[in-house]
């Protein structure tokens, strides 16, 4: 991370790297800080569904124009080769990580736990009515 410090976006400081995703979605994510240090960047290649899927989400506190100050959640947009966009609201609590469809609290969300080495995460996205999937990663990098 670079210049800025914020406690709880340094909290996905963990995510840094290159990763395997398996289960319902199977390929890689990289994350990699912003120049600045105020966003997470994370580069999607996965296979779902027999499709190739591309995307680049963003992470960070929402400042929107003319704000002095930013967000309190840290909120992601995510774009991808399919045209899809999405939002999230992401939350580190301990070794936990939830990742809430468009807000905190919402009934879509991923939720993964880091193991003690910070090599794996663990976890599952649970959809409302059912159709969420296990949803695994490895550090490679």
């Amino acid at each position: 991370m670079t210049e800025h410090i914020d406690p709880q976006l340094k909290a996905l400081d963990r995510l840094v790297g290159t990763w395997n995703v398996t289960g319902g979605a199977e390929g890689t994510v990289t994350y990699r800080w912003m120049e600045g240090g105020y966003f997470l960047i994370q580069d999607v290649d996965l296979r779902q569904d027999g499709m190739t899927i591309k995307g680049t989400e963003i992470i960070g506190r929402e400042r929107a124009f003319g704000a002095q100050e930013p967000g309190e959640d840290l909120r992601s947009w995510y774009f991808d080769s399919h045209g899809s966009t999405f939002t999230y609201v992401y939350e580190v609590d301990g070794d936990t990580l939830t990742i809430w469809g468009e807000e905190k609290g919402s009934p879509a969300y991923y939720r993964g736990t880091f193991d003690a080495e910070g090599t794996k995460v663990n976890g599952a996205w649970v959809y409302p009515g059912g159709g969420g999937y296990d949803s695994d990663m490895t550090r490679v990098s």
